[in-house]
């Protein structure tokens, strides 16, 4: 896969993925894997990615004599993810216009 497609396709998915409430690394990568393995490397770069987009911010809570890092979608986020979805239509024509004729896509 493209790697810039990849990469905003798991973007979206991670703001999904936070879109009802707040939450953690740990708790992002397992809620994501009955869909999606993603490394914990790469979360965090992607984490990293999205709040300087300004499209989450991050709190520093203690928990458990830990610093946990909680991760909040801004409306940025939110707007992040209807775009998204509103595209897909569209993403969806183009891959029925590449498949058009192949053997089990007619």
């Amino acid at each position: 896969m493209d790697a810039q497609l990849k990469r905003g396709l798991l973007d979206v998915c991670v703001l999904k993925a936070i879109k009802k409430e707040d939450s953690y690394g740990y708790k992002i990568i397992k809620d994501m894997s009955p869909y999606i393995i993603l490394s914990e490397s790469t979360l965090y770069t992607i984490l990293k990615r999205l709040e300087i987009s300004e499209m989450l911010t991050v709190k520093s809570v203690e928990h458990e004599g830990r610093i946990r890092k909680y991760y909040h979608i801004t409306n940025k986020g939110l707007k992040q993810i209807e775009n998204f979805k509103e595209q897909w239509d569209e993403m969806m024509s183009i891959y029925r216009f590449i498949t058009k004729g192949d053997e089990n896509n007619d």
